[in-house]
């Protein structure tokens, strides 16, 4: 019995210390929903606390548990997101070649890479992977972080393993021996040591592409051929794959059409007819479980046009987490300063402002954990800036209060008046910079996307720190209402 007292005083202590504040009131009456108001303030505040650095409640638990032989369970625990930079991982850029796309299905034909490759990652469980198209100038990219991953060379392999598959007729005799003495003759001035023309070199000289590729591919399925009862691969195009398989196999009858996959060549077969009905079928003699991954890779999404490694950069964990401790020394380090500059400065009105950014603190830090919000450097450099924020209209307020002293108002009046005075300009600011972060975030690249949500976030809740809960501390002590 005595042990439990013990643990309800401990737990109530901070609540009875408030209540005497409580009950300060010059005018003697009218607090009871202030009292209120400010507990509820305070009880917010400390299970956002908890929530956001359990840590402290559990350390008190078990020293309870073990002085006492209590069971206090310990507080929820839910992990930050980390990105990449502060968890460790990869990032990969793929240089996509666009070389037989129409310039203006670029777009479109990176959309579906990227779609491809989303589905490929987090079927090798990648938790929140992020995959982008970029361009810069007339090269188009692919950039893939894969942040926590431990297996980096498998994950690469996954990626750059998705199939590539296209369809080639074959070239007119006279047209493939002039490109054959072509790259003939380059290969000779290589052999000179001049610089060959390398379009010519990767020329193919028997086939020429077309426009049916996998992004027409519907489905794909292991079979075994009737009479040799070997696997093959067979293939059902979308409606508008039919119609171009359909075409394809109509010009070609008497000659060849290639199958390629990721630029070679796995099956040659002879058109006797035109195809309809949007099938086709792959026979390179392949192994079961070949066939097998084969089927796989192609049904998990064939790629619309084929992408290459162009750099790859690893983030070790421990570079990731000394990244994570100095943006939490630094976000300290401003968050003290300010809180000394506030107290120092503006005395009881500071103090109460600091409390206010206790709970701006908490509330954020929790709400970080719930949405989730992926935290990166980016993203600590716009809450750290969110807490300037929340201190500016802190100012703003009390410059306006001083204002209103100084024309001979009471404490209590100077408090309204400020207030009432000071939120157009808090409010106006505040909207000009969430249509910025609207921007940035609908603009920006990943980096800049994460500083713009933390900052935006932020920004709502510093509002509603500065304005309702300074201003409700502020009243409890003067005994407004």
């Amino acid at each position: 019995m005595e042990a439990l007292k013990f643990i309800l005083n401990i737990f109530l202590f901070p609540f009875r210390a408030i209540g005497r504040l409580f009950y300060y009131s010059p005018a003697g009456k009218g607090n009871s929903r202030l009292r209120f108001l400010v507990f509820f303030i305070f009880a917010i505040g400390l299970a956002a606390g908890f929530f956001a650095y359990p840590q402290a409640w559990d350390k008190s638990a078990d020293y309870l548990n073990s002085k006492f032989n209590l069971s206090v369970p310990h507080f929820w625990t839910k992990p930050y997101s980390l990105g990449l930079d502060l968890q460790g991982g990869t990032h990969l850029v793929y240089q996509a070649d666009l070389t037989n796309i129409e310039k203006k299905d670029y777009a479109s034909a990176m959309d579906g890479v990227r779609d491809v490759i989303e589905r490929r990652v987090n079927l090798f469980g990648v938790s929140e992977p992020l995959v982008e198209v970029n361009r810069v100038g007339d090269d188009w990219r692919l950039i893939v972080e894969l942040a926590g991953i431990k297996d980096v060379n498998q994950a690469i392999k996954m990626i750059g393993e998705t199939p590539y598959l296209e369809f080639k007729e074959e070239r007119l005799e006279q047209e493939r021996n002039e490109l054959l003495e072509k790259q003939k003759g380059e290969i000779e001035k290589m052999q000179k040591g001049e610089a060959p023309d390398e379009t010519i070199l990767r020329t193919d000289p028997y086939f020429i592409p077309t426009s049916l590729t996998g992004k027409y591919l519907q489905r794909s399925q292991l079979d075994f051929d009737q009479n040799t009862f070997e696997p093959i691969v067979t293939l059902e195009f979308n409606s508008e794959g039919a119609a171009l398989f359909e075409e394809i196999t109509k010009r070609n009858v008497g000659k060849m059409v290639a199958i390629y996959l990721d630029g070679q060549p796995i099956s040659t077969p002879k058109v006797n007819e035109a195809i309809s009905g949007g099938r086709a079928v792959i026979s390179g003699r392949f192994a079961v479980q070949e066939a097998k991954e084969l089927v796989q890779r192609l049904n998990a999404g064939a790629l619309p046009v084929p992408i290459s490694l162009a750099s790859q950069q690893s983030v070790g964990a421990s570079l990731g987490q000394d990244s994570l401790r100095k943006s939490l020394f630094a976000g300290l380090i401003g968050f003290l300063v300010v809180a000394l500059f506030m107290i120092i400065y503006y005395r009881l009105p500071g103090f109460l402002a600091v409390l206010a950014l206790l709970f701006y603190t908490a509330v954020i830090s929790t709400l970080f954990k719930l949405i989730p919000v992926t935290l990166s450097l980016a993203g600590i450099a716009g809450f750290i800036l969110s807490v300037g924020m929340a201190v500016d209209a802190n100012i703003l307020i009390f410059e306006r209060m001083k204002e209103e002293r100084r024309r001979g108002r009471d404490l209590a009046g100077s408090i309204e008046e400020g207030f009432s005075r000071a939120w157009t300009s808090i409010r106006d600011s505040n909207v000009s910079s969430l249509i910025t972060c609207a921007i940035l975030y609908w603009f920006g690249t990943s980096i800049v996307q994460g500083f713009a949500l933390t900052l935006a976030i932020g920004i709502l809740i510093s509002m509603f720190s500065a304005i309702s809960v300074s201003r409700t501390l502020l009243r409890i002590f003067v005994g407004t209402r």
